[in-house]
């Protein structure tokens, strides 16, 4: 995932050139329980420096929180929020599983970039139920390219979920994105875990608390990744 956010950074490098970046972040409050979370502000100031304008967008005052606002909201409600300046780079990490509206919020990121800007879009697919504020949807790699549907897909790939683990899975064909419906095969091939009944009871057992076996299949926290560009027009 460092070398992804890198990846990431040097394409808003090349496509900003000298200028200062403006760069949004999506539900960007701070909390305690947050402190292996990647801090998107220090990292887009380490590479662009203090000019770069980065904006911590979020629902709920707090820390590293600048602008405070919906991002489901109605187009004129976050233009009177953010200006009319569009950025170069909007971030939604873990936060489009807990909207009520989803496809609201996928148009207004898309408004909200200028011509060849990009987003980083990242949601849970497997992921245990976390009401923060409250916890509504899991989404499929094809299920964020049909949100995002009027962004030119650059990057996408897979991460694991766990505290600390440092991995991403790209799944690409002759060096570009696989967007076909037939990319999702691997997914199953890699990440899917079925155990046999005792495998199960045991996995269960090692549980520091209380576990209901309502499957012999599981997946691990994984979560989807996308990058997507706005066409220059």
């Amino acid at each position: 995932m460092t070398r992804e956010v890198e990846l990431l950074l040097d394409r808003v490098a090349a496509a900003v050139g000298r200028r200062a970046p403006r760069v949004l972040q999506v539900g960007a409050r701070t909390l305690v329980s947050d402190r292996n979370v990647r801090n998107w502000r220090k990292a887009v100031l380490a590479r662009f420096g203090a000019k770069a304008h980065f904006v911590g967008l979020d629902l709920f005052e707090g820390t590293n929180v600048d602008c405070v606002a919906d991002i489901c909201s109605d187009s004129r409600t976050l233009k009177s929020r953010l200006g009319d300046e569009p950025f170069d780079l909007v971030i939604c990490c873990h936060v489009l599983e807990h909207t009520r509206h989803p496809a609201r919020a996928a148009r207004n990121i898309e408004r909200l970039l200028g011509p060849g800007a990009l987003a980083y879009v990242s949601s849970a697919w497997s992921h245990a139920f976390q009401a923060a504020p409250d916890d509504y949807w899991r989404f499929s790699a094809r299920g964020l390219m049909l949100l995002f549907e009027r962004l030119e897909i650059a990057s996408s790939f897979y991460s694991g979920g766990d505290v600390g683990l440092d991995v991403a899975y790209r799944i690409e064909r002759d060096g570009r994105p696989a967007v076909d419906p037939g990319a999702g095969a691997v997914e199953q091939g890699l990440f899917q875990l079925v155990l046999d009944h005792e495998d199960n009871r045991a996995v269960l057992a090692r549980q520091a608390t209380e576990r209901l076996p309502v499957s012999r299949t599981y997946l691990p926290c994984l979560s989807v990744n996308l990058v997507g560009q706005r066409v220059s027009t």
